[in-house]
């Protein structure tokens, strides 16, 4: 059981500063395991006792995992001078815990985005080697068919000139009554290249006109997040990120 000093236990949760936090257990405001405690250096582990200070009970957490619904016109991005960032939809509680976006997702689109605090867990859902499937619901203008999935399952020549992994592709309907056609389709990658989705449709002269991510790894997005909504994961999702991360 790991152990540390209160003082660091309860700035990290943002109660205070060191100092602040000094003069708050003099005064006789903190209790551990229900007895008072004058001194802020005393070793506790911070995930076994009981800490509360003015009577609250401060649950220690050393790292949040959020599910996010990101709606249009929000980067992915901690700060922006210009822009609203997927951090300014939080709760100021939420705050002092520094965290950051999974990946990104582009300002146009929607749907489902990580965020969280630790750093290791981010590179290794990121990583190149681990090719974490991230599943895409798209409105493509143009026909989607046949042909497209079996060039998709090959692997996509980029304007660039990269060659894709191959990916799902996966047509749920095709209206043939608009001009151009509309096509809803899913789509997984595993990878993440810039505008990458947008990108495979364009080599095969079609246009996504509407994004969301529905899944990444065995995280689904919760239908019942409205856009700009978002909830801690549960264990059992936590778990099955970190195995996809391993």
């Amino acid at each position: 059981m790991s152990r540390q000093r209160l003082d660091k236990t309860l700035a990290h949760m943002g109660i205070g500063t060191r100092s602040e936090l000094k003069k708050i257990a003099k005064q006789g405001r903190i209790q551990v395991n229900g007895h008072i405690v004058k001194d802020a250096g005393l070793q506790i582990a911070p995930e076994h006792d009981r800490i509360e200070v003015d009577g609250e009970w401060i649950q220690y957490k050393e790292f949040i995992y959020l599910m996010l619904n990101k709606p249009q016109g929000v980067i992915s991005a901690t700060e922006d001078g210009r822009e609203r960032t997927v951090l300014d939809l939080l709760d100021g509680t939420l705050r002092i815990f520094d965290l950051f976006p999974v990946g990104r997702l582009d300002k146009d689109t929607e749907g489902l985005l990580l965020l969280t605090n630790d750093g290791q867990l981010a590179h290794n859902l990121l990583s190149p080697r681990k090719h974490v499937p991230k599943t895409y619901l798209a409105h493509v203008e143009g026909a989607v068919g046949e042909a497209d999935q079996n060039y998709f399952a090959e692997g996509v020549r980029l304007d660039d000139g990269y060659v894709t992994l191959p990916a799902q592709l996966v047509i749920q309907h095709v209206d043939e009554d608009c001009s151009p056609p509309l096509s809803v389709i899913d789509l997984t990658i595993h990878e993440g290249k810039f505008h990458q989705v947008k990108r495979m449709f364009q080599a095969v002269d079609k246009q996504v006109v509407y994004l969301k991510r529905i899944q990444m790894g065995t995280l689904l997005l919760d239908p019942k997040l409205a856009l700009g909504e978002y909830r801690e994961l549960s264990n059992k999702e936590l778990e099955g990120l970190k195995g996809e991360a391993t």
